[in-house]
């Protein structure tokens, strides 16, 4: 009687252990696929949203007679491209140039872009057209190497612009190499959009808008919030050998579930493969009951399990509410922090702004406007993503509102220089400062009045910029000081870490200032994780 009660326990173990784990099986099984679709579905979304864009972009194109540096910039910075569109390159354009064109072309993207870039390779003797590259924004220096680059010649890029003119869609490229990906050979693809005018009844091809992707970049955005359960995520330009690899993750030793989707991306067809973790010889639930169910009756095996499992589940939901308050602390100390840097320097030229005011009115034109040219500054500061900010926006930016091109009352001129975003705040308030006095009583106050703003590279981490005004009323000698000296040769000079020199002198006002030249690199919010 022992020994068959015994054997009936055991049997009743090893049937439950079977049951147990056929079920965990399947229920990974199940949930495999389900993030498989998952994590297809995510990849749709990101193209549909990405392609959206190109498609926008075209409408644009086609209503323009003429697509200017300035037009397409605007749109670009308008669409203000969210995390939908992370791993992109940015949008550009890329026109349709005949034979006949391409000198006037090499001209135009020569005046338009620093190093003068030409149409390359050269058009071939006896080729319809080229397509090179002549705008892609955001303008960064990783961008510029495309400038000019003949897409049309080389064979994937073209069938997908083929495709992409024959059914007037967005299409993709197959996998290819980005040209600003040239010294690290990273597997990407490009979307196109052509654009068409119509011309004496007919249809024809003016050029493409498209939109670059590094497809690891890619892979990356989408798994940030589709990759729980998996260990493995594979994504393939159509078979899945190493030809055809476009992204993935880490390779896992192991042998675990693989589950394969096709998705359908703009005319390419792609393979995902996702891969879940090597599953225990026995699960745990398993390993319970064959311990305990040769201990104790079914029922308190029962019990034990489900008070296991209710008390792993509830573990797991304090670990995911401790790391919520975590990462919603460390944000409210970030924006507490910037927040309170910006207050110190609104309340400071507050302060000094009162000091040098003699009614509430003056009081509050100077105030406005060196707040505006803080805003100024930091809106390129934020479309460069808190990187480095070329010399020459910042000046555009501060004296755009007398910078009338047709009267040559605002010149600027010299080399394509980055500063960093520190730097690039202190001379923008100093050209602020610059700009309102000559508006108010120097060379922009009166018809025929000339400003040039001039700088070169005096070494290889200072930049000299010279300001300079011309046919503007006489400068008197003897003047009360005002904040703006004071912020330009105290403060802003000490910002700098350089002297800022200012002549009065009769012909007109001459400020000299040595700029700090720094990699952006080290100044970007994203990578850097530390206060700027």
């Amino acid at each position: 009687m022992p020994v068959a009660i015994f054997a009936l326990v055991i049997l009743a173990t090893l049937l439950s252990v079977v049951a147990i784990q056929r079920s965990t099986a399947e229920t990974e099984r199940l949930e495999l696929e389900a993030r498989a679709d998952a994590i297809a579905s995510a990849v749709e979304r990101r193209v549909n949203a990405s392609t959206s864009y190109l498609r926008a972009g075209a409408a644009l194109v086609a209503s323009l007679d003429e697509v200017t540096p300035a037009r397409f910039r605007d749109f670009v910075s308008e669409l203000r491209l969210d995390a939908d569109y992370r791993g992109s390159e940015g949008i550009g354009w890329a026109p349709v140039v005949s034979p006949a064109e391409r000198f006037e072309f090499n001209r135009k993207i020569a005046a338009e872009l620093p190093g003068e870039p030409q149409i390359s390779p050269e058009m071939r003797s006896g080729a319809d057209f080229a397509v090179p590259v002549l705008y892609l924004y955001p303008d960064t220096e990783r961008n510029r190497r495309a400038s000019g680059y003949d897409m049309y010649s080389e064979a994937t890029r073209r069938a997908a612009m083929d495709e992409a003119a024959r059914t007037v869609r967005p299409t993709a490229s197959g996998k290819l190499v980005l040209l600003q990906d040239g010294r690290r050979p990273e597997p990407g693809f490009i979307f196109y959009m052509p654009v068409f005018s119509i011309v004496d009844g007919s249809r024809e091809l003016d050029g493409f808008v498209y939109s670059p992707f590094n497809a690891g970049d890619f892979l990356e955005s989408v798994l940030e919030l589709e990759a729980a359960g998996v260990s493995e995520v594979r994504l393939y330009d159509g078979n899945p050998d190493d030809k055809d690899f476009l992204a993935g993750t880490d390779r896992v030793e192991g042998e675990g579930q693989y589950v394969s989707r096709n998705i359908e991306v703009a005319g390419q067809n792609w393979l995902l493969q996702v891969r879940a973790p090597d599953a225990a010889a026995l699960s745990g639930p398993a390993m319970l009951t064959l311990i305990f169910g040769m201990l104790v009756a079914s029922l308190l095996m029962l019990l034990v399990r489900m008070l296991t499992q209710q008390a792993s589940e509830d573990e797991a939901a304090l670990n995911f509410y401790a790391e919520q308050n975590s990462i919603r602390n460390s944000l409210t100390r970030e924006l507490n922090h910037r927040v309170k840097n910006t207050l110190a320097n609104v309340l400071s030229i507050m302060t000094l702004t009162r000091r040098r005011s003699s009614n509430l009115d003056e009081y509050a034109e100077s105030l406005e406007g060196r707040i505006r040219a803080l805003s100024a500054t930091h809106d390129l500061l934020t479309k460069s993503d808190w990187g480095s900010t070329p010399i020459a926006n910042v000046v555009a930016a501060e004296t755009a509102p007398y910078a009338k091109s047709e009267e040559g009352t605002v010149m600027a001129s010299g080399p394509l220089t980055e500063l960093a975003p520190n730097d690039a705040l202190s001379l923008g308030l100093a050209l602020h400062e610059l700009a309102t006095n000559a508006a108010k009583y120097g060379a922009l106050s009166q018809h025929g009045g000339r400003v040039e703003v001039a700088w070169e590279p005096v070494a290889e981490d200072r930049a000299k910029l010279v300001w300079q005004e011309s046919n503007g009323p006489a400068v008197p000698q003897s003047r009360q000081r005002g904040f703006g000296l004071d912020l330009i040769e105290k403060i802003v000079a000490h910002e700098l870490g350089s002297p800022v020199t200012i002549e009065f002198d009769p012909a007109g006002v001459r400020c000299e200032m040595v700029i700090p030249v720094r990699q952006g690199s080290d100044f970007r919010l994203r990578s850097a994780h530390r206060d700027i």
